[in-house]
């Protein structure tokens, strides 16, 4: 059982082993002493413990934890010990010398360097962790934002507001990649001290003086130094050979984890440089009222603003992507400032409410196509028994509308008086028997709503024209409806009804217009078109058609349909049918059906 001490470091609480307490208060005092007539003593002293607080936080698992001989031992090794670079004679041999095998471990950390910034010291930390000057870093930034029309910008604040400032002397020396340990930190304070004293004559004169005296001392300690000693040092520091190659293995997952991180963070950034132009481009069109934007309104029957639309979407796809570029920077930055619980919490309850505000705006736009409702208009066409009836297509040359051919979109046009309105050639040409005397036409105008009236009022907005004149039935080739109406799958069928032993011609006009095959009752197809029909009992008759008009070419070998039939060729067995019956045959059997009856024949 081992008693346990309460101390504060640089402003950090520890618990601490009573052996491991002592170990680290002589080891404080050795550096305390070391540096008893050394300018900015007390700076050195609280940039090292500092840094020691920051050695045993990274090492302490939870705040229950005790600090062991162990976790002191590792921070000395790290930190170095007083006596390697003292410049008089108080060295202590009780402690292991392993200060200087630890240099080439060390690796730097992203910090930003307000010490040489222009803005907020971002380029000029990314060049010290980079190795490069920090005027190339500022050039590929301007260049950057100005070729991605200032989104770098965005990019930039990222960097300042998660990147840590190098504050501290221990900071600054992590920033540059050197081992944070007592040598470096008092270089780097006089280092501080000769720049602040270079305005000062008097006073940067003792201080080179002193630098340069310290630097002579540590040669000349050096030069007198036991070589055999040095070898026993280096011999008892070395690593062994699978401590070797497990540094190695870390080091290529290292870099792959690196790789990672370099892939998430473009991603990350693309996808959110990619949202931020998009969110843009769509306000400055919704405020110069680009054409464009205004299909997106047509479709939008349940007039939700667009900006919010907008916005959910940005926040539902953009917060998955910050994420994303902050997880690549964190395996990238080791030191990267955390955002704080409160900013993650906030992020992810807005996220939820995006995806929650997208959920009902799309439960709210597909209730405006839960119903569909007809309005339906009837007029009758003075075309009786032996009467023939022409119908072509006709289109408007003011919609821009210069073929006949039937799509199931639309468009936004403009009509004579400048009103938007929504054009289509959703139409269906439906021909039917009817027993009446005289023909009639029915327009049947359809359109989804979000209940029956307002499906129907949608319908009843529909325009659709046509003429009767000289025994010709003049369609439109297309509908309109104002846009306010929203596009909501409007459509219209042209259904006529022909009395019995009337005559009907389509023009090919009509083609795409008609249905395929007979269906729900209707008589005329596209295979019909340019030919004159008479209308029978539900039935057509076609007056003008030749055998070729109804010949069927099936390009397969050994079939053959004609007018006489159909005739099939095997190898050894054959199968025709014509108006005289079936015939099939094969070397076994032959079997005929006809009206006489069923007849096999079989040789066994």
């Amino acid at each position: 059982m081992n008693k346990t001490v309460n101390i504060n470091l640089a402003g950090t609480f520890f618990h601490i082993d009573e052996d491991a307490y002592l170990k680290l208060q002589r080891y404080l005092e050795a550096i305390k002493r070391s540096f008893t007539d050394s300018q900015g003593r007390t700076e050195i002293i609280a940039d090292i413990e500092a840094r020691i607080a920051e050695l045993f936080s990274e090492r302490v698992q939870n705040d229950k934890q005790v600090i062991r001989n162990k976790e002191v031992d590792e921070v000395i090794s790290i930190m170095g010990q007083p006596e390697d670079y003292l410049v008089d004679d108080e060295i202590f041999e009780d402690e292991p010398q392993t200060a200087h095998h630890r240099k080439s471990l060390a690796s730097k950390k992203l910090f930003r360097d307000t010490d040489n910034s222009y803005i907020g010291g971002v380029a000029s930390g990314l060049g010290h962790y980079l190795g490069i000057d920090a005027v190339w870093v500022r050039l590929l930034w301007v260049l950057l934002t100005v070729g991605s029309g200032g989104t770098f910008i965005f990019i930039y604040i990222l960097f300042w507001i998660l990147v840590p400032e190098a504050k501290t002397t221990a900071e600054k020396i992590m920033m540059t990649g050197e081992p944070v340990n007592i040598s470096n930190i008092e270089k780097k304070i006089k280092d501080g001290f000769e720049t602040v004293t270079e305005t000062v004559s008097d006073v940067a004169k003792n201080v080179s003086d002193s630098v340069s005296g310290a630097a002579k001392n540590v040669q000349e300690a050096a030069k007198k130094a036991d070589f055999q000693k040095q070898g026993n040092k280096i011999k008892s520091s070395s690593k062994s050979f699978f401590d070797t190659l497990a540094d190695i293995i870390m080091f290529f997952f290292k870099i792959i984890a690196k790789f990672v991180g370099i892939i998430l963070i473009i991603v990350g950034a693309s996808a959110l440089i990619g949202l931020i132009i998009g969110l843009f481009s769509l306000g400055v069109s919704d405020i110069l009222h680009i054409p464009g934007l205004d299909l997106v309104d047509i479709v939008n029957a349940g007039n939700t603003p667009i900006w919010l639309v907008t916005l959910f979407t940005f926040f539902a796809l953009g917060i998955p992507f910050f994420f994303l570029f902050y997880l690549g920077l964190k395996i990238l930055i080791n030191n990267l400032k955390s955002i704080g619980n409160i900013a993650k919490f906030t992020l992810l309850g807005l996220w939820l409410f995006s995806i929650i505000g997208l959920v009902v705006i799309g439960i709210r736009e597909a209730s405006e196509h839960a119903f569909d409702e007809s309005y339906i208009e009837r007029t009758e066409l003075q075309i009786t028994a032996k009467d023939t009836l022409n119908v072509r297509m006709v289109n408007n040359d003011n919609f821009g509308s210069n073929n006949y051919r039937r799509h199931h979109g639309f468009k936004l046009i403009n009509d004579e008086n400048g009103n938007k309105m929504i054009y289509s050639s959703d139409i269906d040409i439906i021909v039917r028997h009817t027993t009446d005397s005289v023909a009639k036409i029915v327009i049947e105008k359809s359109a989804d709503g979000r209940d029956y009236e307002k499906a129907r009022e949608r319908a009843k907005n529909i325009n659709y024209n046509f003429e009767f004149r000289n025994n010709t039935l003049f369609l439109d080739s297309y509908l309109t409806t104002n846009s306010k109406n929203k596009f909501s799958d409007q459509d219209v069928d042209v259904i006529i009804y022909l009395p019995e032993s009337s005559i009907v011609n389509f023009n090919n006009s009509t083609e795409s217009f008609l249905y395929n095959s007979e269906y729900n009752g209707n008589l005329v197809t596209r295979k019909h078109i340019n030919h004159y029909l008479k209308i029978m009992d539900n039935d057509i008759e076609c007056l003008d058609c030749t055998t070729e008009d109804f010949k069927i070419d099936v390009d397969t070998p050994n079939v053959k349909i004609d007018e006489n039939g159909i005739e099939i060729k095997g190898d050894k067995s054959s199968l025709k049918i014509n108006d005289k019956g079936i015939n099939a045959e094969s070397e076994d059997v032959k079997v005929k059906i006809d009206g006489d009856g069923i007849n096999i024949k079989s040789d066994n």
